[in-house]
């Protein structure tokens, strides 16, 4: 066996043996992060939450570094998982490995065609609530102590999230510090992308529909025509049959 075969193979086993510990661990992840920043904790409970985050991502950086190592063809990987990268580069990213959750969901699928649209959708929506949570997360802890910013709760920092995602934008929220308003920007990019994958799943679902209805339509006409050929030919035969025997019969008059 070639030598890049055998690392993709450790590659592939590495990868299933630390899914599910790493989805836990970004549960946990989520949940210290939450629990911080909701409720402002200072002294011993900040302590170790801030603990339990270093330990996670730390897990996630070794996880990474043995990727990367175990690649077969370390440059393409590396380009391939930028995202990745990104999520233990920059803290504020580490919750959003969340998202390899919804690949959970595969096994409900059963058409491939409608698998692929279902996971879509699904990626998007729950991306979509993920980003929303986070960055509600991410906006209060710049924005709480910030002087003159209007976002200093959880629900204010969640309806703003909102109303950016979705590109609305009512403008009677808005954060005030360099962290937050680069929150905003990328919170709408990411609303942008989510709307036109929706839009654009949506648009081929129905494109599809219609051109199965089509095909069906087309399949039942070309049925009904084959079948009236059918019967005109039954009809010209025996018409044939009878004109022939009237020739035969002798003149009765």
């Amino acid at each position: 066996m070639a030598r890049s075969d055998v690392r993709a193979d450790r590659l592939r086993a590495w990868e299933r043996l630390t899914e599910w510990p790493l989805i836990a661990a970004a549960l946990v992840f989520l949940v210290a992060y939450a629990w911080e920043t909701i409720a402002a904790l200072q002294g011993a409970p900040r302590m170790i939450t801030e603990t339990t985050m270093n330990i996670i991502w730390a897990a996630f950086v070794v996880d990474y570094l043995v990727r990367l190592v175990l690649a077969p063809a370390r440059g393409r990987w590396f380009l391939g998982h930028l995202f990745d990268l990104a999520a233990v580069a920059l803290p504020l990213l580490r919750p959003l490995r969340l998202l390899r959750v919804v690949a959970l969901v595969r096994v409900l699928q059963r058409n491939a065609g409608l698998a692929l649209r279902g996971r879509i959708m699904i990626y998007a929506a729950g991306g979509a609530a993920l980003i929303t949570f986070v960055a509600s997360l991410a906006v209060l802890d710049a924005e709480r102590n910030a002087p003159g910013s209007p976002i200093t709760t959880f629900p204010d920092a969640l309806w703003w999230s909102l109303v950016t995602i979705t590109t609305v934008g009512y403008g009677d929220l808005a954060p005030v510090t360099a962290i937050g308003r680069t929150i905003a920007a990328l919170l709408m990019i990411g609303g942008v992308a989510l709307i036109g994958i929706i839009t654009a799943t949506l648009a081929s679902w129905i494109v599809s529909t219609m051109a199965l209805e089509s095909a069906e339509e087309e399949a039942a006409t070309q049925a009904q025509v084959a079948d009236l050929q059918r019967q005109v030919a039954e009809l010209s035969a025996q018409i044939t049959e009878l004109s022939g025997l009237a020739k035969e019969s002798p003149d009765t008059r």
